[in-house]
């Protein structure tokens, strides 16, 4: 997927310059600019939350998409400097129906379309994102593209459209290399150190470390090229795999390092794409599901307590195992701990007697509902399980 800004502008106009919103099959959705003029192509998807507009456009998992927000009313709360999940946005486009006109919270100091100006991220308002949504439930997601380029929006679409076909698709992208932090650093425990983890940074949103620090755990997050080597450095309790965007067919270097973990017996928590570094892991496949789970209201089950949950989720493909019984694994059997209840979708996987598990969703609640916060204390009570009698935490 790639992104381009044609003279992307950093002035927002008094008013709205005419826009245009091609998809690969042709169809088109005119309405006006948002955000900062120009060009933008990517895979369009479309998010569910009626909150969590800023952690949606910051979390990095969004990168090489344009994001479709079904709420129609989106930016009323403007924009803060508190509530970015990373250190930039993320999205290659930006999609709403009636974008505020007035921010409301005592908190903003921007509003959200100054927000998308000043950091080039084109969009588009005032289109039907209800027809959008549906078009994409029932065709799926595909490449798109936004333009306010008088020579896209004024004449024919067929040179947009064709433009839109040349674009790469998601199938087979990678994007580590652009989310992932450039150097290692450290998150330290909130109060006593407990537990020291290396998190491998897939495209990490910052309300996850701090989720691990709370619980005692000194975060060292580690980038995505790093090595076994790397990892052990960090004289680890436990290694932890974030979200991230991308094809998880393509990360073959993350999937042989956490091999190598696996084979040391280190503690494991993956969630989003470190999930499906877990599956790759254990010998399964992933696929790119239709158009995708992205909201912060997924329900799943925990097959292991029974228990549903209302979860935070942003990801296009799946791991590929089967949802009943066990399957083997070069480190003993696993099997699926997690189902999506919208479409049995597999949202979770563990090693029956080894110390590794994960999930397809985001247990950070940044934004979303707090329901999945019990798996950090599951690691750090797998961490405990596994640590040498002498080092055990005793409550």
């Amino acid at each position: 997927m790639s992104q381009t800004h044609e003279g992307a502008s950093s002035r927002r106009p008094e008013h709205r310059a005419p826009a245009v919103l091609v998809l690969e099959d042709g169809r088109a959705f005119r309405g006006e600019s948002f955000g900062a003029q120009g060009t933008t192509i990517a895979e369009i998807v479309f998010a569910t939350g009626m909150t969590g507009y800023q952690e949606t456009l910051t979390d990095p998992s969004y990168r090489g998409q344009i994001v479709v927000m079904t709420a129609p009313h989106i930016g009323n709360t403007g924009v803060n400097d508190e509530d970015f999940e990373s250190r930039r946005v993320w999205v290659d486009g930006y999609v709403v129906r009636d974008p505020s006109r007035v921010r409301s919270s005592w908190r903003s100091n921007r509003s959200l379309d100054d927000l998308l100006t000043e950091q080039g991220v084109v969009g588009i308002s005032a289109v039907d994102t209800r027809a959008l949504t549906r078009h994409l439930r029932e065709r799926g997601s595909m490449r798109a593209a936004i333009s306010s380029d008088p020579q896209h929006v004024g004449g024919s679409l067929d040179a947009l459209v064709a433009l839109v076909n040349e674009a790469p698709p998601m199938e087979g992208s990678s994007f580590l290399d652009d989310v992932t932090t450039p150097e290692a650093y450290v998150v330290p425990a909130v109060g006593e150190r407990r537990f020291t983890v290396a998190a491998v940074d897939l495209g990490i949103k910052g309300m996850t470390p701090r989720r691990l620090a709370e619980r005692g755990i000194e975060v060292h997050v580690l980038p995505a090229s790093s090595t076994i080597d790397d990892v052990l450095a960090v004289q680890p309790d436990g290694v932890f795999m974030s979200n991230g965007p991308g094809d998880p067919a393509t990360a073959d270097h993350v999937v042989g390092v956490l091999r190598e973990v696996l084979e040391r017996r280190i503690p494991y928590f993956g969630i989003c794409l470190g999930n499906q570094m877990l599956g790759r892991a254990l010998g399964r496949g992933t696929y790119k599901l239709k158009y995708g789970h992205r909201g912060i209201n997924q329900p799943v089950q925990d097959r292991t307590t029974g228990k549903v949950e209302i979860t935070s989720q942003n990801h296009g493909f799946a791991v590929d195992a089967p949802l009943d019984g066990t399957f083997e694994t070069p480190y003993g059997d696993a099997h699926v701990t997690h189902v999506g209840l919208n479409d049995q979708v597999v949202e979770g996987v563990a090693l029956v007697d080894g110390p590794a598990f994960s999930v397809q969703y985001h247990p950070e609640a940044a934004a979303g509902p707090h329901d999945a916060a019990y798996l950090f204390d599951r690691f750090v009570q797998l961490m405990n399980d596994h640590a040498p009698d002498h080092a055990k935490v005793t409550d």
